[in-house]
């Protein structure tokens, strides 16, 4: 994922881009004011992660604008909670302005746009594992945002508690990843079982799948929370998104360097 500060100094010494013109792209850092959002162009350089639309609650009309600016100003674009409905009334408006097309995903409700092939820069795999087929839509948010943030993702789908059987056979690839994504409903066990299994990183996503007494997620959440498995870090239901950008840090460590902390800056001296 090319930082847009980093590609805004390589434009200027390499004479691509004028001092004026490379003066008016630093002029809304570090936000812009569109009156109804104010888009943090300076989040990649600080974070390593950039700026995402949330899109439920929005027009049509302000995620248009929004997508337009971001992508303007070369960073990777990332719609989340983008319903078919809201989809369709933005029209192609979103693709207005550049030759390369986003891409909407229905299941998991994301639009996401890079200005040129994304290449994998992470250190290794992250793999996103759901219990069932009814968790896909927020295992394939954190799936998506993690391909376009830059990693090789390894999905596996359907090896929940209930036939552990089926787990076992990915036991090897799952033990070769960096990080992992598990996401579950119901009684949301699957993280505890993984974590007991592999030695990298499990991010638990509690889903809002199961039934009453599941309380939308919240039965999940509390046996993530209290998992026995060491490991194991939980984040809120059904935010595969959330995950995957813990999953992209985790798989990134020279991102403290991108966001202009040098490595090593916390060591003792």
């Amino acid at each position: 994922m090319q930082n847009p500060i980093a590609q805004l100094v390589e434009d200027l010494a390499a004479g691509r881009l004028s001092p004026e013109q490379g003066l008016a792209r630093l002029r809304d850092l570090p936000h812009e004011d569109l009156g109804f959002a104010r888009l943090d162009h300076h989040r990649p350089l600080r974070t390593g992660l950039p700026e995402v639309v949330y899109g439920a609650g929005k027009t049509a009309e302000q995620i248009v604008a929004i997508v337009t600016r971001l992508k303007q100003r070369g960073h990777p674009v990332l719609v989340t909670r983008l319903d078919p409905s809201t989809f369709a009334a933005c029209g192609r408006d979103l693709d207005a302005g550049h030759a390369l097309p986003g891409n909407y995903d229905p299941l998991s409700r994301t639009w996401r746009w890079a200005g040129a092939p994304v290449v994998p820069t992470g250190a290794g795999t992250v793999a996103v594992l759901c219990a069932g087929t009814s968790d896909l839509p927020v295992a394939e948010e954190a799936a998506i945002t993690l391909e376009l943030f830059g990693n090789r993702v390894e999905r596996v789908a359907d090896v929940g508690v209930a036939g552990l059987h089926r787990l076992v056979e990915h036991l090897p690839r799952l033990r070769a990843a960096r990080a992992l994504v598990v996401v579950a409903g119901m009684e949301g066990a699957l993280p505890s079982v993984v974590a007991g299994l592999v030695r990298c990183p499990v991010i638990a996503v509690p889903s809002s799948i199961g039934y009453g007494a599941s309380f939308g997620g919240l039965a999940a959440l509390l046996a993530m929370l209290n998992s026995c498995a060491p490991g194991v870090t939980v984040v809120n239901i059904d935010n595969g998104f959330g995950a995957a950008c813990a999953a992209h840090l985790i798989n990134h460590p020279d991102e403290r360097a991108a966001a202009g902390r040098p490595a090593g800056a916390d060591a003792a001296p």
